[in-house]
């Protein structure tokens, strides 16, 4: 950060860098459209049916009162910022987020890198840099939803600093599914239990997992099942370990697969790996990036005596996979 000010057009007064954060600025400018817009704020993961749900309410008002429609998502995660101690994994990566968050029919997607210096802003000097930098005209946002350091400011605050300052907000209720909140949580916790039809369900979509394939040890080729890794993050939320059904795309081309996901204890390995034998596939998928669903769980990892015993599972697991998928 640079060590000048940005004067405050609605004020009259010099922000400090803290109070303004250059980069912030940049990058919302960047993203800005050239007409008054509607906006939701928040980091997205996994763009579940709660996300889409308020997104979509703010691109239908959007287009009624002719505003472009934005959403501003953070990476990373603020409260790997704020609790720096925090383990947290993300649902999916962030170019899979934008990808589904441009899906939803917005005009544009911006991705605000989440510093100190902006988690330190006042909820009234956020809303300023909307204002200023995108010309909101409408802020969306969840029952749930607060804004500015401390979580400061919930609907009700936001609806005063929005009379002040010229913006509309509307509070959307939240997504439920019985009595249960759609929401991240909801889905980290089905997804630890391997529970992938529920967790497809809060999703709105299968669960998916996407990398660039790596060679592996190819123990799986000499047990006439050969398998392609795709190599993930280390920030990338993983299901319960186990063997599921899957959907493998290569090419441009659906495959029915079956994914073992974890430490394959048969080899005492200590780092998780997700391996993919592709059913009724020819060739080499090497150099390649691998999209896998993930669609229903067949069991939890094994640990086998022998290659053979393995192999004779691996026949079960392609045999139960294909009941499945038919």
């Amino acid at each position: 950060m640079g060590d000048g000010g940005f004067a405050n057009r609605a004020r009259g007064r010099v922000l400090s860098v803290s109070e303004s954060p250059v980069l912030a600025r940049e990058e919302l400018r960047r993203a800005a459209l050239d007409r008054d817009t509607a906006v939701c704020i928040g980091v997205f993961d996994g763009v579940h049916r709660g996300h889409r749900y308020l997104i979509g309410r703010m691109v239908e008002r959007g287009r009624r009162e002719r505003l472009g429609t934005m959403v501003v998502t953070f990476h990373p995660h603020p409260r790997l910022v704020v609790q720096p101690q925090a383990s947290l994994t993300y649902l999916c990566g962030l170019e899979e987020r934008i990808e589904l968050l441009r899906e939803l029919g917005v005009d544009s997607v911006a991705i605000l890198t989440f510093t100190s210096e902006l988690a330190q802003l006042s909820a009234r000097e956020f809303a300023s840099l909307l204002v200023e930098e995108l010309r909101m005209k409408l802020l969306v946002v969840g029952s749930d939803f607060a804004l500015g350091r401390g979580r400061e400011a919930d609907a009700r605050a936001l609806e005063a600093i929005g009379r002040e300052m010229g913006f509309a907000v509307e509070e959307v209720a939240l997504l439920k599914v019985g009595e249960e909140k759609v929401g991240s949580s909801a889905t980290r916790l089905a997804l630890a239990r391997g529970d992938m039809e529920t967790v497809a369900s809060l999703l709105g979509r299968p669960f998916l997992l996407r990398g660039p394939i790596v060679r592996g040890a190819e123990r799986g080729r000499s047990l006439g099942f050969p398998t392609a890794n795709i190599a993930l993050g280390l920030d990338r939320a993983l299901p319960a370990f186990g063997v599921y059904v899957t959907r493998a795309y290569v090419g441009g081309a659906a495959y029915p697969a079956v994914t073992n996901i974890g430490l394959r204890p048969t080899f005492d390995e200590d780092t998780p790996t997700v391996e993919t034998y592709i059913l009724d596939f020819q060739g080499e998928v090497r150099g390649e990036e691998l999209r896998i669903e993930l669609l229903h769980r067949l069991r939890g990892e094994m640990r086998f005596p022998d290659a053979d015993a393995l192999k004779e599972q691996i026949e079960k697991d392609v045999a139960a996979t294909r009941a499945y998928l038919s």
